[in-house]
């Protein structure tokens, strides 16, 4: 399946760390070659139509998507500080879920 970045989630990865990066773009590799067959640890349904992909490491990422259209398009990247996705990271996710689905 096509990936489809967002302006922001592809200014957010490019802020990281080299090696995070890295792990990063592999893990968006993984998520185009399987598609809606990647399961955890790599991947992880969060609401009805929303995933987070799930990169570990040094830094633990998370970015959200979504299947749309064909493509899988990645929403909302963010640094994971505590055990819970944090209800501000969530709610931007699905904000710009909404914006994709009134296209």
């Amino acid at each position: 399946m096509k990936i489809r970045l967002d302006g922001k989630v592809e200014k957010f990865i490019n802020s990281l760390e080299k090696l995070t990066i890295a792990r990063v773009l592999r893990i968006i590799d993984l998520l185009e070659r399987f598609g809606n067959q990647l399961g955890l640890p790599h991947s992880k349904k969060v609401a009805q139509t929303l995933f987070e992909l799930r990169i570990s490491g040094k830094q633990e990422i998370r970015i959200f998507y979504t299947f749309h259209d064909k493509e899988i398009v990645l929403l909302h990247g963010f640094v994971k500080k505590s055990s819970r996705i944090p209800k501000r990271e969530l709610e931007n996710a699905k904000h710009r879920l909404a914006a994709l689905d009134a296209k």
